[in-house]
């Protein structure tokens, strides 16, 4: 039974590559083979989090790969498993199903498919993994595997986005990999445990150090969810595919770098060795710093899907922020964002990409009186960006007050401080977002009546996704209460 959490991981990655060295000539055989891929390797990944749940989460563990007796790839689903794992699941099936229309225009669709399939099993594996080695190795998998996948235009844009990324992760992760040395020198166990894995015996005398090597790590892990200064690849990956910068931003690499941070923190250094010290001020005040920055470049950015990268870059520092109080409540608050966010800006950028689909227009300024023209999109922009804002009862004020809670809880200046930033942030939001908005359905001046004859929403194979993802967005937000019980056992270690 527990060869289960294997399948969810390898099937995906050797689907990949099937497509990859078969390259199925016939669109719809190779768009058969790509979903019933994913949707097989949804089913294992639940399948794999419902039994862990209902066993506990040792009952069920599996070693890929033994290269000792205390080094090995090896998989366990425990309480921020399933929660980063049931993300991955839910939203690569309805995003897929998007992208199969969309990447019609783009063109290389066995290439691009092939290497989709392969990211899904390494983000599984990412979320599924039992310690930091195995954590790290499908984290480093992981630029490789969507590496090909910023750069599929190939153009001169393409690759130079695909250079900054790698170069960015590259570097990251090498940081990131200091601190995994170090806690194995200061362990016994790269396990993942609640509550950290430093042998206290050992941490005596080299407690600074530590807290050197915990900022080092934090902002290893931290380029990929986008903080600053650390952030710049992420608005120039937005050349890639929409479907792509969606997975980015939503599901994969931004939330990948956020869940290592949350493992860092929680189930490494521990946050009661790392709370109250320099090293937790250090990173927090590059989360509240991000936080702002972010949000001010959305504001001033014209170009509506680097508006939005920028939008992730603050977004992400919304959860940071939250991990960095180093409390159950800020671990719940953060989690309670990352799920929220996942589906609010998928949503967004799946917008984005009907709009360039079937418009051609990538700017703020182009988008007047388009609101009539694509009501199912913009409609869908519109609930997912009061979302984004906080509208209460909708899934971003959820996070957000839960954000604001575990702050005021920890009794921290520069926790209250954060509450501000967040203040400052939604108003921000608000600007952004509803400029977008107020463009499509209140236009300004004289029309070119004709060019918007041309307009309309999408197929319903990017309608029906932007309608589920919307519809699934307003159901969570409703169910709120069950889903922050759940997330609050998670953040004391009870699931």
């Amino acid at each position: 039974m527990h060869h289960i959490l294997a399948l969810p991981i390898l099937f995906p990655i050797l689907a990949g590559a099937v497509m990859l060295i078969l390259r199925p000539a016939g669109r719809r055989h190779r768009n058969l083979f790509l979903m019933a891929s994913v949707l097989l390797t949804t089913a294992f990944s639940l399948t794999g989090i419902l039994l862990s749940y209902r066993l506990g989460g040792d009952a069920l563990t599996c070693v890929l790969v033994s290269f000792s007796t205390w080094l090995s790839i090896s998989l366990k689903i425990d309480g921020l498993s399933m929660v980063y794992g049931t993300i991955v699941a839910v939203l690569w099936p309805l995003i897929t199903v998007y992208s199969i229309l969309y990447m019609e225009h783009e063109g290389q669709e066995n290439r691009f498919f092939g290497f989709w399939l392969i990211s899904f099993g390494v983000v599984n594996g990412i979320a599924f993994s039992q310690d930091f080695l195995s954590m790290y190795f499908f984290y480093e998998l992981m630029t490789l595997s969507t590496l090909p996948l910023v750069m599929h235009a190939m153009d001169e844009k393409a690759q130079y986005a695909g250079r900054k990324y790698l170069v960015y992760s590259i570097s990251g992760a090498s940081f990131a990999f200091i601190g995994i040395v170090f806690l194995l020198n200061y362990s016994s166990s790269l396990d993942f445990t609640y509550g950290g894995i430093l042998d206290a015996a050992k941490t005596v005398g080299a407690e600074n150090t530590l807290l050197v090597v915990f900022i080092c790590a934090f902002f290893g892990f931290g380029v990929k969810a986008a903080i600053f200064p650390f952030h710049g690849w992420l608005p120039d990956a937005s050349v890639a595919p929409t479907p792509v910068s969606a997975l980015l931003h939503a599901v994969a690499v931004v939330k990948a770098g956020a869940f290592a941070v949350a493992r860092l923190i929680y189930y490494g250094f521990g946050a009661d060795f790392l709370r109250g010290t320099y090293a937790q001020t250090v990173v927090m005040t590059a989360t509240i710093v991000t936080i702002i920055y972010g949000s001010a470049r959305a504001l001033r950015t014209p170009h509506l899907k680097r508006r939005l990268a920028f939008s992730t870059v603050s977004n992400l520092s919304y959860i940071l922020f939250s991990l960095t109080l180093m409390t159950p409540g800020g671990l719940a608050g953060g989690l309670t964002h990352m799920v929220y966010h996942a589906v609010i800006k998928i949503t967004l950028f799946a917008c984005a990409g009907a709009i360039i689909v079937k418009a051609g227009r990538e700017y703020v300024y182009e988008l007047e009186g388009m609101g009539s023209r694509m009501p199912v999109v913009f409609g869908a922009f519109t609930v997912s960006s009061l979302a984004l804002i906080g509208l209460p009862p909708l899934g971003g004020f959820a996070g957000k007050w839960m954000i604001a809670e575990a702050a005021v809880d920890t009794g921290e200046s520069l926790a209250y401080l954060g509450i501000a930033a967040l203040i400052l942030s939604t108003l921000l939001t608000t600007l952004y977002l509803m400029t977008v908005i107020v463009r499509g359905y209140f236009p300004v001046g004289q029309l070119d009546m004709e060019a918007l004859e041309t307009i309309h929403d999408p197929g319903r194979m990017m309608t029906v996704p932007l309608a589920l993802l919307t519809a699934l967005g307003v159901v969570l937000a409703l169910c709120s209460n069950t889903i922050i019980h759940f997330l609050q056992m998670v953040s004391l270690g009870i699931v």
